[in-house]
């Protein structure tokens, strides 16, 4: 069964190539579409294009797929094209000639574009789950390991003293410019193009913004072309979201994988969450954090792979954007995977102590000592040379007793600041209006 079909069967060869893995693609739609499909309905019966009667029995078979695909048998019959033809397949057989009215002032564009736009909320309030619980942990080890000195590093030299107070602090205020960065994104997302039909809308008097209200969106799509220019857009988007999240767990995942090695030796794990070599007996390899840097490092090129799939198609919808979801719609799990396995990996750090002992590291404290010199009143130039020489003369002496009290510095890490801001990025998402919506659509 096809939408489209008409008198017509399409060659088989033709029919195979453009499905796809859409069948496939589309089971992760299935509860957007029958969400999408409940306001249609909803706002039909509103203009006198459903019956009240007939609105009652579709509502109630609707939420009964809906629980069908919370269980996990929904499924797309062979034969059956996308999400979209078997839901309506479903009603017709179930409710009759009734089933086959739900199409009416919709096209499967912006069937599919409010599919992906629920989807793609629900996948976002998801990914920010995990992010909180992430940012959470590396606050409290922020705190923990305040204390513990490490060297800070430049061009991989050894460079000024830093802390793992420091680091983990840098990597939780990172993660609330991701979440800035995918809150903008979400913005984007949350707007509704049901009723934009083809992208040029349609002769029947739809009310949109009925479908806004009982969607949870926040606005309208407006305009009916660039509600279809958005297919593609949104993905974008959301994409280049999910690489800013992606580029901080990779970068933390390289400074790991730097720092549990011998040459380094600042952390470790218990042998538990490490693997070993066939040949090597010695071997305990970060491989979990070698795979979260590798998986991470594939979303950061998704936003340009998706704008390369997108690059000079002209207004109007093409079957180019298919395949957008092929790789988008899976990121969001993949994602979802290394926040959860990091956040169990970093549960369980090691951190060791004693750290910038290490004779190799005393020259880190150089610049204490410039400065220790510019407060007795040398100018800073002569403080800088006078250093250096000592250097070179081999004559420095390290004093470790550091005293930095600035915002943002080792004595003051401002993480109550941090927190503030996380906290404040999270309020914005305003899920509840989401949920709300949900919850009367599934419970009238």
């Amino acid at each position: 069964m096809k939408l489209w079909q008409k008198d017509t069967n399409v060659n088989k060869e033709i029919e195979r190539f453009t499905v796809g893995r859409d069948r496939e693609m589309d089971l992760l739609l299935a509860e957007s579409d029958v969400m999408g499909s409940m306001a249609h309905i909803t706002m039909l019966e509103s203009i006198h294009l459903l019956e009240k009667e007939e609105l009652v029995i579709l509502l109630a078979e609707l939420r009964n797929i809906h629980t069908e695909i919370k269980k996990g048998s929904f499924t797309i019959e062979e034969g059956i094209e996308d999400v979209h033809s078997q839901v309506e397949l479903l009603l017709t057989k179930r409710l009759g000639e009734v089933g086959k009215k739900i199409h009416s002032g919709r096209s499967r564009n912006d069937q599919v574009l409010v599919d992906l736009k629920l989807y793609i909320r629900d996948a976002i309030e998801h990914t920010v789950g995990g992010v909180s619980q992430l940012f959470n942990l590396f606050i409290s080890l922020s705190e923990k390991h305040k204390a513990a000195l490490i060297p800070g590093y430049t061009h991989l030299q050894v460079a000024m003293p830093s802390s793992f107070g420091l680091w983990f602090g840098a990597y939780a205020e990172s993660l609330v410019d991701d979440l800035t960065v995918l809150q903008a994104a979400y913005k984007v997302a949350n707007k509704n193009p049901l009723g934009s039909g083809a992208g040029y809308g349609s002769s029947f008097p739809l009310n949109r913004t009925l479908t806004t209200k009982l969607l949870g969106f926040d606005d309208l799509n407006y305009n009916v072309v660039y509600a279809q220019m958005g297919r593609g857009k949104t993905e974008q988007l959301v994409a280049a979201a999910l690489a800013s999240i992606a580029a901080t767990l990779a970068k933390m995942a390289m400074d790991v994988c730097l720092y549990n090695s011998q040459n380094f030796a600042f952390l470790a794990f218990p042998d538990e969450l490490t693997t070993g070599s066939s040949i090597m007996p010695h071997k305990k390899n970060p491989d979990v954090f070698e795979l979260i840097r590798s998986k991470c490092n594939k979303i950061k090129a998704l936003p340009n792979e998706i704008f390369m799939m997108t690059t000079n198609l002209p207004s109007g919808y093409h079957r180019d954007l298919q395949l957008i979801k092929e790789n988008f719609l899976p990121a969001f799990n993949d994602l979802n995977d290394c926040l959860n396995i990091a956040h169990y990996m970093f549960e369980n750090i090691i951190i060791k102590t004693g750290i910038v002992e290490d004779d190799k590291y005393k020259y880190m404290f150089s610049v204490e000592r410039v400065n220790e010199l510019v407060l007795s009143g040398v100018p800073f130039r002569d403080a800088y040379k006078q250093v250096g020489a000592e250097i070179n003369a081999n004559a420095f002496k390290a004093n470790t007793n550091i005293q930095h009290s600035h915002e943002g510095s080792i004595g003051n890490l401002c993480n109550d600041n941090i927190t503030k801001a996380m906290n404040e990025v999270l309020v914005s998402f305003n899920f509840a209006t989401k949920h709300e919506a949900y919850k009367a659509l599934l419970n009238a």
